[in-house]
């Protein structure tokens, strides 16, 4: 396919992306690719429209699917009878986004029991079999993660980049950081990451590392965010900044000023989270980032290009 900016890419150029040319499209919008997380097992704050498509209607590039089982494949308010394995190609024609899923790379030294909405389970855990059935189902992002209190280390990230990388090969694009601690307070606040394991990151084979945006996380301010985003396109990876801290919930003055510090840390991708409420951000929060980081040109032109071109 002719490569093209992800700011120009319409859905039938989407559905025929390698991952070669997604990170093409990528680099070539300069800091002007808007990501949108969403929970896949919550109430839909629409009812019968799933977060996704909400997240899309409001100017996300890319929907990143939370807490999906990649064994039980379920996203609420999807139309009923859709069969489980094409739940995220139906995702993808529905949004005409790019759909990402998030795995979580427990590490056994920090595991937890605990009963909260984020608890494990083996579907979401970051294994080469859980790729291998994500990218059948339609994924082209697959971000290895974590979800509040579920013992993610950065040691057990690195670790699970390598084993996928080399089980998936250049089929799909990975991603690897956290947004907070994830369950280990030794890897919280501004020790959340170093530019150590930024670079080791991108030597076990992430094509974009996800750090906390500037403001989200404490001690993480724009020089240190900064530093890091360097670091990564030192090593040829992607830089992500991430809202994954709740203040996808925060006023839209915050979340422009969020957004601002990002573009200057030289975020390549700017992602917003999902618990506005509970399981997406506000759509307002959206709306208001994606226009500041690109204007009401890009953003509408994404909001309005049909699904069917």
């Amino acid at each position: 396919m002719t490569h093209k900016r992800l700011l120009d890419c319409c859905n039938s150029d989407f559905q025929a992306m390698d991952r070669a040319a997604l990170l093409y499209a990528i680099r070539a919008s300069e800091g002007r690719v808007m990501v949108s997380e969403s929970i896949a097992v919550t109430q839909p704050l629409l009812n019968s429209v799933t977060n996704a498509e909400l997240a899309a209607s409001q100017g996300a590039d890319i929907i990143l699917v939370n807490m999906f089982d990649s064994e039980n494949p379920r996203i609420m308010g999807m139309p009923a009878g859709t069969p489980p394995e094409q739940m995220l190609h139906e995702l993808q024609r529905l949004t005409g986004r790019i759909i990402g899923v998030n795995l979580e790379a427990v590490d056994p030294r920090f595991s937890t029991e605990h009963d909260d909405l984020w608890k494990m389970n083996p579907g979401r855990a970051a294994t080469p079999e859980n790729a291998h059935r994500l990218i059948g189902m339609g994924a082209k992002i697959i971000v290895l993660t974590g979800n509040p209190n579920n013992g993610v280390s950065n040691q057990a990230l690195g670790d699970a980049v390598k084993s996928i990388r080399a089980a998936v090969g250049e089929k799909v694009v990975i991603v690897s950081g956290k947004m907070h601690g994830a369950g280990v307070v030794s890897e919280s606040g501004s020790s959340i990451i170093s530019e150590d394991d930024v670079e080791w990151f991108a030597k076990q084979g992430a094509d974009i590392v996800l750090l906390p945006a500037p403001g989200t996380v404490p001690g993480m301010s724009l020089e240190r965010v900064s530093r890091l985003v360097d670091t990564a396109h030192r090593h040829g990876a992607l830089a992500m900044t991430a809202i994954g801290t709740s203040q996808e919930g925060a006023d839209i003055s915050t979340i422009r000023q969020i957004a601002l510090w990002s573009k200057m840390a030289g975020a390549d991708l700017h992602h917003i989270g999902d618990t506005g409420y509970m399981g997406v951000a506000l759509p307002e929060n959206i709306l208001a980032y994606s226009i500041a980081i690109r204007g009401v040109r890009h953003t509408y032109n994404r909001i309005a290009r049909s699904v069917h071109r």
